[in-house]
């Protein structure tokens, strides 16, 4: 089976409702919609999220002019994806190229699933299996993210995580109480600071979260500095969460070697797509690694089934409304697709409404 061609599909579908982060509020979703065609009749599907509408444009066009490298080549996800990496090695592979190379990864990986009528996870060896998600709360202050709280525990969700960050410390800690107020003892809470704090306050704000019994903190500092992250792990308690702003296996590992873990949290579209993905899951077994994910519900679903050392699912509903059959969640739990593929596939009619 070879590819014959990719349809690439810009769209901005609009959020189920803002998500307020520190820089500003988030309302739509630039996306980049692939379908990868082969000479079979199969196709594959996937999604690239381009965060910032300015980029969706480039980013569609950078995946469409890879369409001459793939075309006509059998479909061998993993063969394929490295000859791609060695192709860019000399631009880069982060970045907008490293979304455009996972985008055509996970539509390959799709594909050869859909191929074989297996589900994404049983090509890489799992059986479909129910998995443990969490709530995202946007940073809406205390009382809102209190509600926003109740309302995922009462939904079955058995953790929750807030985006913090506020001005001041005493900030943080009133979110933080009123969602445990809020959602009860049995829900774990985890908290997010998407890089926010320079080290030095970052310090003093992580050893005042140290007796809140957080699940984790995201991100306190910035992504790469690997080396802050991993002295503020050994002088805080509660765990530290990083990864979904690392660029494919060589991140991660960088991570560790500078002394980061016990937790990662691979993003499917910057960590490599699907081969990626495997490439960090077999770090992680080795290391002690647990893995979460990073967005991506229905592919990360398929992923963590996949991964000996999974811990969470991050849940967000922001895409299903160009999704056929969206993640299906009960009671706290993501149940991942049991037909063929990652359980990506497009709603063409409400695909066609958001074209851009």
């Amino acid at each position: 089976m070879k590819i014959a061609a990719l349809q690439v599909r810009c769209v901005q579908a609009p959020m189920p409702q803002p998500h307020r982060t520190a820089s500003g509020t988030v309302s739509v979703s630039p996306l980049v919609l692939l379908t990868l065609a082969t000479d079979a009749g199969v196709s594959g599907h996937s999604i690239v999220f381009s965060y910032s509408p300015a980029a969706l444009k480039p980013l569609g066009e950078l995946m469409k002019n890879m369409e001459p490298l793939v075309a006509g080549q059998v479909l061998a996800p993993a063969a394929l994806s490295d000859r791609l990496h060695a192709r860019f090695r000399l631009l880069g592979t982060h970045g907008l190229v490293g979304m455009a190379l996972a985008g055509i990864d996970m539509a390959l990986w799709d594909a050869q699933a859909r191929a074989l009528g297996q589900p994404l996870c049983a090509l890489l060896g799992a059986a479909p299996r129910p998995v443990p998600a969490y709530g995202g709360i946007g940073y809406d202050g205390a009382q809102a993210s209190a509600s926003a709280a109740e309302a995922l525990a009462r939904q079955g969700f058995k953790a929750v995580k807030a985006k913090i960050g506020y001005p001041t410390l005493e900030e943080d800690l009133a979110v933080v109480r009123a969602m445990r107020a809020a959602a009860g003892p049995g829900v774990a809470i985890m908290v997010d600071y998407n890089q926010s704090l320079p080290p030095a306050e970052a310090l003093g704000r992580l050893q005042a979260l140290d007796g809140e019994g957080l699940a984790w903190v995201e991100e306190p500092v910035l992504a790469h500095d690997f080396h802050g992250l991993a002295a503020l792990a050994r002088r805080v308690r509660t765990p530290l969460q990083a990864g979904e702003n690392w660029w494919g296996p060589q991140d991660f590992e960088n991570a560790l070697r500078a002394g980061a873990g016990p937790l990662a949290m691979p993003d499917a579209m910057k960590c490599g797509g699907v081969t990626g993905w495997q490439r960090i899951a077999a770090l992680g077994q080795a290391q002690g690694l647990s893995l979460s994910s990073h967005l991506w519900p229905e592919v990360s679903a398929q992923l963590l089934c996949a991964t000996p050392t999974a811990h969470w699912l991050e849940y967000v509903d922001w895409w299903n409304i160009v999704l056929k059959a969206p993640l299906e969640i009960r009671e706290g739990l993501a149940y991942p697709s049991t037909g063929p593929g990652s359980g990506v596939e497009f709603d063409d009619a409400a695909v066609q409404r958001y074209l851009t």
